[in-house]
């Protein structure tokens, strides 16, 4: 099945009789794609015959994932093993799809440490030659674009990002500093828990990556930093913050030009972010769980402050449109739900062609019914063509 940026497009599609999530409004009535593109959209609920009835449910666009470490976790789906790649891309592509995900912005780590026991090996080059490949051979589901995480605190990062340009599809960059004692890890008993967990480190080994860390943070630190917004610049990506603590850490983002801030910890990092008009991005499992699974701010108390403007699934796709039904019901409002995962972050990312249900944009579609919050996925396309 052809990647969804590719010119092949689907035959004309007729959805008729269903709830069409529009921006302000949902309207009663149907669409029409042509070539790939919404071609019309009409009121009402009758049924031209070839239609699909959509019997009532939601037609609304398809999600749009900037965030997610989903492919990682099928390249190493456990600790030591490694999985096919091409096999791993697909299914992770298929899995995407499956939870109404039309575009993604695949994460990937720049930034390695050298000689270490931990996960911290260089892979992204390789990782996202293989993907594009995937995507020119046209069997691709979904739109991918990349998402390089720039690991502040490595010993790599310049020279990772040396390795991609303009045409690799990189749309956003991310400043990821998770140096020991702030941030995500500001709690030391928390982050070695974390650590010595994920990596099977004795304590000794654990002490001695922290002491590592702070040492490569201090060395290189703020020339990775200023390095990877360089190459941002360069690539013409978004620039994004992560795990912004305080009001210090949001005044540097806007000094460097930052417009997303994945997962801020802190209400006070959340209400400078606001300020600055920067998207506050929560992780959906986070709003799910009804609170953060490392102890942060939760994502339902900054949707009822009018703090949350981007869902991400990070590391549960499926999170993402059980998410998106369960905050429509505490804002009691679908349509401003709906943005937070299609209109906002294509617009926070420049994509001008998708995220809403109008005239002349990508027909990227989901077909889904509310059962007590519980949203029941019915269909999914992108760009007219059937994907799930």
């Amino acid at each position: 099945m052809p990647d969804r940026d590719s010119a092949e497009t689907g035959a004309d599609v007729v959805l008729a009789n269903a709830r069409l999530v529009l921006q302000d409004e949902i309207l009663r009535g149907g669409l029409i794609v042509k070539d790939g593109v919404i071609a019309a959209i009409d009121q009402g609920t009758g049924i031209p015959q070839g239609a699909i009835d959509c019997e009532g449910d939601y037609v609304a666009p398809g999600l749009i994932e900037l965030h997610t470490d989903n492919l990682e976790r099928h390249i190493q789906p456990r600790p030591g093993v490694t999985w096919p790649h091409d096999a791993a891309i697909l299914a992770h592509d298929a899995e995407l799809a499956g939870a109404g995900i039309t575009t993604v912005f695949d994460a990937m780590r720049v930034g390695s440490i050298l000689e270490s026991k931990s996960h911290y090996r260089r892979y992204a080059r390789g990782l996202a030659s293989e993907l594009l490949a995937l995507r020119t051979r046209d069997i691709l589901k979904i739109s991918h674009f990349l998402h390089l995480r720039a690991e502040i605190c490595s010993e790599t990062l310049i020279e990772e990002m040396e390795e991609f340009g303009p045409d690799d599809r990189v749309r956003l960059v991310s400043l990821m500093d998770h140096t020991p004692g702030q941030r995500q890890f500001r709690d030391h008993a928390k982050l070695k828990r974390h650590v010595m967990g994920k990596n099977n480190l004795s304590e000794s080994e654990f002490e001695a990556h922290i002491a590592r860390l702070a040492r490569i943070s201090a060395e290189n630190g703020a020339a990775n930093e200023a390095g990877a917004v360089r190459h941002a610049r360069r690539y013409g990506a978004t620039l994004a913050s992560h795990d912004d603590e305080t009001a210090e850490h949001v005044r540097f983002s806007v000094e460097h030009g930052v417009t997303v801030a994945e997962f801020p910890t802190t209400v006070e990092a959340a209400n400078a972010c606001h300020r600055h008009d920067i998207a506050v991005m929560m992780g959906a499992p986070n709003l799910v769980r009804g609170g953060s699974h490392s102890g942060n701010v939760s994502a339902v108390d900054l949707a009822g402050a009018g703090r949350l403007d981007i869902l991400s699934s990070d590391y549960v796709p499926a999170a993402l449109l059980l998410a998106t039904v369960q905050l429509a019901h505490l804002w009691d409002d679908l349509p401003r739900a709906v943005a937070t995962v299609t209109a906002t972050p294509a617009e926070r990312l420049g994509l001008d062609d998708r995220g809403r249900i109008a005239v002349g944009l990508r027909a990227d579609l989901i077909r889904f019914s509310d059962a007590a919050g519980v949203p029941l996925l019915r269909g999914v396309w992108s760009r007219g063509m059937r994907a799930a």
